[in-house]
């Protein structure tokens, strides 16, 4: 039996983990890097083991230390959640070889699938040789890992050199494997995977199907099961060839076989071998725990009976700390509140936790369950739209919005979902009346260390940035007490509650102040101050650090005084695994280039000035 897990791995997968692992009893140990001393998978472990340092190839993915880790905190197993190690065939062989229990398939199977073109040959595929223009588009992606990294789709052959290399460098960074391969690119097709389950014992299970469609950067942002629409006969097939795959490498554990579909056909891409971030739908809708059916396999439990039979339909959707505005760069800051209710939430976060630059910008998961699909997807944009987030910019409003567009609520989304309605759904909708319920809300809490007036007062005013605009509200102070503002009616006017009536109609305004930070319902203020500050000014030409991260490269002879053209790249920032481009705005001069390789900035840092000809 086992009594002690250790999770190689952190933020919301681990916490998952965790969780399972309680309920059935069992101890559980944490490690952590540096920068998450005080992560909340690091805080709700019964033991949590330092890995020093901050970045993942120092720490989470160093499979020696984590190995010791587990020794000396007296662990009996080892669950490697989903990325970092979890499909690392040495890692698992390391974990076996210290006599510890791994909660995955054997190494053998890691091996056959965790690349990509190593499982397209054992499917009877092969990725392409040499890419023409008859292939194009093409796709290039990383042969290990996920999660959309180290993928870049190349349209024009002149741009597939440098397609490759920026591949193979975010690869490298996210997953210790710098390979990459090239296959044709599948258009307007859609994500259709198999979530399945096997045991030692000769058994597999198809858990049914999710779709996976809706993707941004190729990183699935809403996932559902089951996947609607499909024949009946394409069902079957994918079951079958998901079984099949499974089978072909004595698989053990729970694992998922991902296909595009187009056409009623199934192009098979690759199998993960590991626990899927979307896997929440699939219990949902089976009402098993996949975790602790991992960890029965992984005791030598043989599954019983057939697979259970499905009910109703689940749908998850992905938030993330990412901002339209810019370009939907990560954000980083203090996570004041995070609340979705009513609907399962996973999260690697508490209130007040800091979100930092190391590691993926996701910050939970919320799934919904309910007997039909149209009930699963309501009830889960009302879940979001009524949520409390308090903290960095995130994709909300954009998840909202997928919910409720046409084409996904008819079930007619596919993989290009994004690229035709993209811009739609992320233009600013902030509410008009927030930057007045906020005044108000401040003006009351001010006025309670003031004297009683009885005689109206002059016009007051205040300043907010909203959506990336400024805005200026003015009110005033009633005679007898009391607040008023013109076109609108103060029904209640208090610290964190107004009560407004526009137009006949009252709407209640939730207020909460973090320094200079203020929200209101789901609108995110800042308060600016009366007069701007003189210093804070940069020459013509500056180019910002859009997030905090770190300098990973500098275009080959760039220093002060180089032309550059419009568009052309300056250097790279790496924040959250992913890398960023800094192109030069206009065709000038660079002027000044005062950041080195290697050197971490903060948001908004100087990163060169280009001034134009």
């Amino acid at each position: 039996m086992i009594t002690s897990v250790l999770v190689a791995n952190r933020g919301e997968i681990a916490c998952r983990i965790f969780r399972t692992c309680r309920e059935l009893g069992i101890r559980t140990v944490a490690v952590h890097s540096d920068a998450d001393e005080n992560a909340l998978h690091a805080r709700i472990a019964d033991t949590a083991v330092r890995l020093p340092g901050a970045a993942p190839a120092e720490t989470y993915l160093r499979g020696e230390l984590i190995v010791k880790a587990a020794i000396a905190a007296g662990a009996d197993a080892v669950h490697p959640g989903y990325g970092f190690l979890s499909e690392n065939a040495d890692f698992a062989r390391a974990v076996l070889d210290a006599g510890l229990v791994w909660i995955g398939p054997p190494p053998s199977a890691i091996e056959a699938m965790a690349s990509k073109t190593r499982a397209k040959e054992l499917m009877g595929l092969a990725p392409l040789a040499e890419a023409t223009e008859a292939d194009l588009p093409v796709l290039v992606k990383a042969a290990a890992g996920g999660g959309g990294r180290g993928m870049r789709i190349v349209r024009r052959l002149e741009e597939l050199s440098a397609a490759l290399e920026g591949a193979r460098a975010e690869a490298a960074s996210a997953f210790g494997d710098g390979e990459v391969f090239v296959e044709p690119y599948v258009e307007n097709g859609r994500h259709v995977e198999v979530q399945v389950l096997a045991d030692a014992h000769g058994t597999v299970w198809a858990l049914g199907t999710r779709d996976c469609s809706l993707q941004r950067r190729h990183q699935k942002v809403i996932e559902e099961a089951p996947a609607p629409g499909l024949s009946e006969g394409l069902e079957e097939e994918l079951r079958a060839l998901s079984v099949r795959a499974a089978r072909a490498v004595s698989y053990v554990g729970a694992g998922t076989v991902e296909f595009l579909v187009a056409d009623d056909k199934a192009h098979f891409l690759e199998m993960n071998t590991r626990l899927q971030v979307e896997h929440p739908v699939t219990e949902a809708v089976f009402d098993v725990d996949l975790v602790a059916l991992q960890l029965r396999v992984a005791e030598g439990h043989a599954l019983e009976g057939d697979p259970p039979r499905a009910r109703g339909h689940a749908v998850e959707a992905r938030l993330y700390a990412e901002d339209p505005a810019q370009d939907w760069s990560p954000q980083t800051g203090t996570l004041h509140r995070l609340t979705v209710p009513g609907i399962r939430l996973d999260t690697g976060y508490g209130d007040g936790d800091t979100i930092g630059v190391h590691y993926d910008a996701m910050l939970a998961k919320a799934v919904a369950h309910a007997p039909t699909r149209a009930e699963a997807v309501r009830r889960l944009a009302g879940a979001l739209e009524r949520a409390t987030i308090h903290g960095p910019t995130t994709n909300r409003d954009l998840l909202i919005g997928s919910l409720r567009h046409e084409e996904f609520t008819a079930a007619r989304m596919t993989t290009g979902f994004y690229d035709r309605h993209l811009a739609a759904l992320t233009e600013p909708a902030p509410d008009p009346h927030a930057p007045l319920a906020a005044a108000l809300a401040e003006a009351l809490t001010a006025s309670r260390f003031g004297g009683f007036r009885n005689l109206p007062s002059q016009p007051q005013t205040k300043r907010y940035a909203m959506a990336g605009e400024e805005h200026e509200v003015r009110y005033r102070h009633a005679r007898g007490g009391g607040l008023e503002a013109d076109g609108v009616r103060v029904v209640h006017a208090g610290p964190e509650l107004v009560v407004l009536e526009v137009d006949g109609v009252r709407r209640k305004f939730e207020v909460a102040r973090y320094g200079d930070e203020v929200y209101v319902n789901a609108t995110a203020l800042r308060a600016l101050p009366r007069f701007p500050d003189p210093t804070a000014q940069h020459a013509p030409g500056s180019l910002l650090a859009p997030m905090p991260g770190t300098v990973v490269k500098v275009a080959d002879g760039l220093a002060a005084g180089a032309a550059v053209r419009a568009g052309e790249p300056l250097l790279w920032l790496e924040a959250m695994k992913m890398q960023h481009k800094i192109a030069a705005p206009v065709t000038g001069t660079l002027t000044d280039l005062p950041v080195t390789l290697g050197q971490q900035v903060a948001v908004g840092s100087l990163l060169a000035v280009v001034q134009p000809t």
